[in-house]
This record gives structure tokens, sequence and C-alpha cells, in this order.
């Protein structure tokens, strides 16, 4: 069953979780030299493969003399200053043992949020795999902040996924996958080979745990599984210290957990303004309005907005929510914040006479709109 999932898989997103690659004591070198052979291997087989790799803490942190987690942020930027580049040399060196080479791309979330920057990542990522060269994607941790951070690799993964448009996310973890109860409690806890849907139950299943190396646990991969099943891609969360787990995939060897795409996807846009984009400030909405939204399909006008919440400029995105400010949608605004204070609750035809020029009709276009109320699109 599993190889037919997988047969039309050409192009592959694989992230390393920090439990991968290293340990309490640091980066574990050998991992990584045979992580990065089993990686070759799928190039050998004609594969596509963007590899999202954490450890640059875990990697850096020793030489700094940090036991344990970094406690604050620049003991963390200067922990992956030290680390990413130990990460990318073993790379690369187990790779050009196999004649492939690989490039370094470190990302904020403000690379992805920013649609010229989206796209110009992807057109550097694209045009890296066009010359047979294997992306290795980071959170730019050197420069970070927490306003601009994607919050863990796992989301950094599904966010990769949907910007290369690819076939399947492999998460590689150091646990086997999702289980139906805690394993580390419960012996007799059972895998879950397929989830054909990820619900409020089985990310219940999830938890919140974190391990000690790395930012998520199975909760943050559940989420980043959830929006690549919104970009129309399966994911597949496994156990990444088992040996040669890629290649047995590959084989069509049923392991670790894998969460089917959803039945309704969203396009590439609408899915970079779900989790891409981040939002600047909420737009209330009357009953009317979001009706109109929510109900019938329709753009957001002038009319149906009641307050607003939080300062954005044109070509932000937005919360939509209702009166008592709970979210239904999120879209990319048409007007400023000074701009729709004059607007609101105008028609229309009032629009040009009031500002003295008008861009369009509507606040928020439905091309540019995203529900988020159905649980089929539900953002996190």
């Amino acid at each position: 069953m599993r190889s037919a999932l997988l047969s039309h898989v050409k192009r592959v997103v694989v992230k390393i979780g920090s439990g991968v690659i290293s340990n309490a004591a640091g980066l574990e070198t050998e991992r990584i030299a045979a992580l990065s052979a089993d990686v070759c291997h799928l190039l050998d087989r004609g594969l596509e493969v963007v590899m999202v790799s954490s450890g640059a803490v875990a990697a850096g942190k020793g030489l700094l003399g940090i036991v344990g987690r970094p406690q604050t942020i620049p003991q963390k930027q200067a922990a992956a200053a030290i680390g990413q580049t130990r990460i990318i040399r073993g790379y690369r060196e187990t790779f050009q043992d196999h004649n492939y080479n690989v490039a370094q791309v470190l990302l904020t979330r403000d690379d992805l949020s920013n649609r010229r920057r989206y796209l110009n990542a992807r057109n550097t990522v694209m045009t890296l795999l066009e010359y047979g060269v294997t992306p290795i994607v980071n959170e730019n941790d050197t420069v970070v902040v927490e306003e601009i951070r994607f919050g863990d690799n796992d989301n950094l993964s599904a966010l990769v996924t949907n910007l290369v448009e690819a076939d399947l996310l492999i998460i590689l973890s150091d646990v086997d996958g999702l289980f139906d109860k805690d394993p580390t409690s419960h012996p007799d806890a059972e895998l879950i080979p397929v989830v054909e849907r990820i619900t409020p139950a089985i990310e219940a299943l999830g938890g919140k745990s974190r391990g000690v190396l790395g930012t998520g646990g199975m909760g943050t991969k559940l989420k980043a599984a959830k929006k690549a099943a919104l970009s129309g891609v399966g994911t597949l969360i496994v156990n990444g210290r088992s040996k040669h787990i890629l290649a047995r995939i590959f084989d069509g060897e049923d392991v670790g957990t894998y969460v089917l795409p959803a039945q309704s996807k969203l396009t590439a846009k609408k899915h970079w303004i779900a989790f891409s984009k981040k939002p600047r400030g909420k737009l209330l909405i009357d009953e009317g309005g979001q009706a109109a939204v929510v109900k019938h399909g329709k753009s957001l006008l002038p009319s149906g907005i009641c307050g607003v919440d939080g300062g954005f400029e044109r070509g932000d995105a937005v919360r939509l929510c209702d009166r008592d400010g709970h979210e239904f949608a999120r879209g990319v605004i048409s007007y400023s914040l000074t701009e729709v204070l004059q607007i609101m609750g105008k028609q229309c035809a009032e629009i040009e006479k009031i500002l003295g020029y008008k861009y369009r009709d509507e606040v928020v276009c439905r091309d540019d709109l995203v529900l988020t109320q159905d649980e089929e699109e539900e953002v996190d």
C-alpha cells in the first residue's frame, strides 16, 4: 500500500530533527554522514531532495561551554553561528564523496512573509535543483528575533514543502511515529500507520512535549503535516535514527506514520496567505459581512467592517474576526489602517469621495482570502 502512495513522488523535502543528528554531548558526525549517504542514494534514484536540517545550536553550544538548552537568544544565536558551519561541512563532505553538491539556504519568517522575497527564495531553491545541487535549509538563527521566528523547523519544513511544490514531506524524528498513547509510559502503545485527517483528537495524541535538543515535539510535527496536507502533500513521520530509513521508505516498507494529503487543497497563493504571511492586525466584521465571506464566498466590502485592532499597511495580511474577536478568515488587505478607519461601514460608491481615490471596491478580495474557521482550512 505504501509504495502505491509514494509512486508519484519526484521531489521530496526531508526534515532532519536535532535529536536525529546530535545528542547531549553535541553533533554526531557519523549520523550526518549516514544520512547524507542515504540522501545521495535517493538522488541516484532520480529523486530531487530539499533538506531542512536542525541541529546548529546543538552542534555549537559545546564549544561555548553551554550545557543543556541555551537560555537566551544571544546564546542560541552564538551557538548557531558556530554549529551551522559544522553541520554544512559534515553534509558537504559526504555528498562530495558521492559526486553531489549541497548549498546552504538560511531563511527567516520575513523572507517568506514578503511575497517578492518568497518568490526570490523559491527561484533560488528551484535553480539549485535544476543544477543538481541539494539545498540544505535552516532558520537563520544568528539574526532571527522572536517576532520573525518560524517557531520550529517542523513548521519551516511544511512551508518549504509548499515553496518548492514538493510531492512528499518526510519528517525524521527520534521516535517511530505517532502512537495511540504515550509509548514512554504505556508499553502496549501501538503505532498509528495512517492518519486520514488531523482532527483535534489526533492533535491531542501529539501532546505539547519538546526535546532537550530541539524546539518541537510530536505536536509540532502534526501541525506541520496539517499545513503540508492543505497544499496537497502527504507527510511521513519516521524514526531518523533507524538504519537506512530513507531507502526503506522508497523500497515500499510500511514504516512510521503517514498523514494523507487533504482532499481539498489550498492554492499555493492561499497557502502562503494562511501560513507564510504573518498577519499584522484584525478587522472586526458584522454579521452580514461574515455571512457574505463565509457562506456566500464573497469578498469583504467596507460596509461589513465595524471595528479594527492593531496596525497594518496596504498589502499586509490581516485577521477577519467577528464582533467578539474570533477569527474566521485571513487575507491580504487593499487599504491601510488610516484608510480603513475612514471608509469602514461605508458603501463602495463612497470610497473615492471619502479618500479622493479608490484602489478597488473590496477591502479584502476573495482571491486573497482564506477561511480559517472551516476545519479543512484551520490555521494555527
